[in-house]
């Protein structure tokens, strides 16, 4: 165990190093382009918050993710390209900075003009720092401060002349302050072209009945999730703690005016949010519906929140547009315990189509989707996939796996035969491309194909399953913690 550990951390190393390189050469030949896409900027900043805020626990950090009330839900610009600068800058603040130290992620809006807004993006971290010699030159091609160090620290030395060349393309600017010993800051501003996209305007109920308390011993937090509810039309009293929380409950019990809604933080001293809902339930049993606010997405977490109690899950920092979707679902669900009803789907049982042309993929594939009771058929080209989907029954299949480079027919032509067959199941059935085929334009191509998701190979196990829990979990009209 203790060698493949070392031969996957190397393989890894390996990966990001040839990744880094083919950046470069895209970006030196000026073969690297920026696509203009509306995006949710929300969910990307969520994305980005979940993967570091993992890292940074398995490193004992702590991480802050901050965004502006002001900051609008949706944009116009590459947001692949801005979430690779981002998580640049982020992977390195968590390398360079140990335990016990601390990482933040800040975004605020600097001006709006002639249709387009600037923001700006803020990393900070406690870690190593760098000599003032160091700091102008941190942005160049295989620059590192120190051979021992960057052998330590597992650096390529391309990474931030990337993030610098990107940003550049954006016209954008990066400006970097360190010191050695006490950390750096680094500073990404960039200007996007405004949505008219409102997530106020999205939805259709009526929120402005609503009684909502909204529980979080962080007094940003807790100003971030009042700006957001009064975006949307809710009104909310907000406290810092959970007794608090408790006794604003029982005030307005005796009143006759309860609250609808409460929003939990999950870390609170004291009385933390767990046992918060316990006490609410002892109390008030399902009179209320209970919404646990927490950074942390883990399984087990989730579980616990469903024994204690919990209703719903809101992924901090909250953004309008998704607490406007999960209050929509609460109250359009005639039953309270969605949580307990809508389990994270198992993947036990389920059938998956494989479509891969290299034996030895396809074992290790078939090994892979083992470890979770997955059963596998294996078509060897995108011809035979499209074959044995059409002779099998309707619902035969849970999910297609498909590869993209095939003979006979490959995996983009593959899907879109799928989903041009005449039956139900083709057309929800979710398709995943599992790929070497890594870049921007490749993704694009899966879409435009019918696929669900992209994946690049080497396949990530725990991505895989999580992608495929989601995406059946969707087609099969089931809703996912």
């Amino acid at each position: 165990r203790d060698y493949l550990i070392k031969l996957g951390e190397s393989a890894g190393h390996l990966l990001s190093l040839i990744n880094d390189i083919l950046d470069m050469s895209r970006i030196e030949s000026g073969r690297m382009t920026l696509s203009k896409e509306e995006f949710a900027f929300g969910r990307m900043v969520d994305q980005i918050s979940t993967m570091i805020r993992s890292q940074c626990a398995d490193k004992g950090l702590d991480f802050a993710c901050r965004i502006a009330p002001d900051v609008a839900e949706w944009y116009f610009g590459d947001d692949m390209k801005l979430k690779q600068v981002l998580i640049n800058i982020l992977s390195n603040a968590i390398k360079f900075t140990e335990a016990p130290g601390s990482v933040s992620f800040s975004v605020e809006k600097v001006a709006d003009y002639d249709n387009r807004t600037t923001l700006r993006f803020i990393i900070e971290d406690t870690g190593i720092g760098m000599s003032e010699d160091f700091v102008p030159r941190v942005f160049e091609a295989f620059s590192q401060e120190y051979s021992g160090k960057s052998n330590r620290f597992g650096s390529t030395g391309l990474g931030m002349a990337i993030t610098k060349s990107i940003v550049d393309m954006m016209n954008g600017e990066i400006e970097v302050a360190s010191q050695k010993g006490v950390g750096s800051r680094f500073t990404v501003t960039v200007t996007l072209q405004s949505s008219t996209r409102s997530a106020g305007r999205l939805h259709e109920v009526d929120l402005s009945g609503i009684r909502m308390l909204v529980v979080d011993d962080d007094p940003i937090d807790l100003e971030h999730a009042g700006a957001v509810m009064e975006e949307i039309g809710v009104h909310a009293d907000l406290c810092a703690c959970g007794a608090d929380a408790l006794r604003m409950m029982d005030i307005h019990r005796a009143k006759k005016t309860p609250y609808d809604y409460v929003v939990l933080d999950l870390n609170m001293p004291e009385l933390d949010g767990m046992e918060v809902m316990r006490i609410i339930r002892e109390r008030y049993g399902d009179a209320v519906t209970v919404i646990l606010l927490t950074a942390f997405a883990r399984d087990d977490v989730r579980e616990d929140a469903i024994v204690a109690g919990f209703d719903g899950f809101m992924a901090k920092p909250l953004f309008a547009s998704d607490v406007l979707s999960k209050l929509e679902r609460l109250m359009g669900d005639e039953s309270k315990h969605t949580l307990s009803r809508t389990r994270h789907i198992s993947l036990a049982g389920k059938k998956v189509l494989l479509a891969e042309d290299m034996m030895i993929n396809a074992e290790i594939m078939k090994q892979l989707l083992m470890i979770r009771e997955i059963s596998v058929d294996h078509a060897e080209n995108g011809e035979i996939a499209v074959q044995m989907f059409s002779d099998s029954a309707e619902g035969t299949y849970d999910a297609i796996l498909m590869d993209i480079r095939m003979p006979v027919m490959d995996g983009l032509q593959a899907s879109a035969a799928i989903r041009r067959l005449d039956r139900a199941d083709a057309k929800r059935v979710p398709i995943i491309a599992l790929t070497a085929n890594a870049f921007d334009e490749d993704v694009q191509k899966s879409i435009q194909a019918g696929m669900n998701a992209h994946m690049s190979k080497p396949v990530e196990p725990e991505r895989l399953f999580s992608t495929m829990e989601e995406l059946i979990a969707e087609s099969s009209g089931k809703e996912t913690l």
